[in-house]
């Protein structure tokens, strides 16, 4: 089985982060079938953020522009049956991440809490193979301090 290596960054434009301020990103290892569920938690844990809130992912990856996207995957989507408005967007538990990104370069914006919006471009840098031998997802590679989510 295959595995999608990301690079998530967090954008200047989330809360508690200055602009023009060094790099803060991390890369993470998935497998290709796990969900964008998944892959939500295990980005937001690689920052050391509680997983409490909302989230989507988006098509369009351009600051304050990411309603607008073609392609958006919303948790909201899976709470309609909770009384949740529907959105019109992907179910964020049953879409795999195989079927969103398929080629090095490809980029959405994760946003988190849309109360505080903080927002992360997630591209995938390449592929690997499964070592049954590790554990998934996991971070390969640190850049920066994490902000305080609170």
């Amino acid at each position: 089985m295959k595995t999608h290596i990301f690079k998530t960054s967090l954008l200047y434009s989330s809360p508690k982060v200055a602009p023009g301020g060094p790099e803060i990103s991390r890369e993470i290892e998935i497998l290709e079938n796990a969900s964008l569920y998944k892959l939500a938690e295990a980005i937001v844990d690689a920052y050391n953020f509680d997983f409490d809130h909302c989230f989507g992912f988006f098509s369009e990856v351009s600051e304050g522009r990411y309603f607008d996207s073609e392609r958006k995957y919303e948790l909201f989507t899976d709470l309609e049956k909770e009384g949740v408005e529907p959105t019109g967007a992907g179910s964020v538990k049953k879409t795999k991440i195989k079927e969103v990104w398929q080629k090095v370069g490809d980029k959405m914006m994760f946003l988190f809490d849309y109360g505080d919006d903080w927002q992360f471009v997630v591209e995938l840098v390449g592929f690997g193979e499964k070592d049954a031998k590790r554990e998934y997802p996991r971070v390969l590679k640190k850049i920066g301090k994490a902000p305080k989510q609170y």
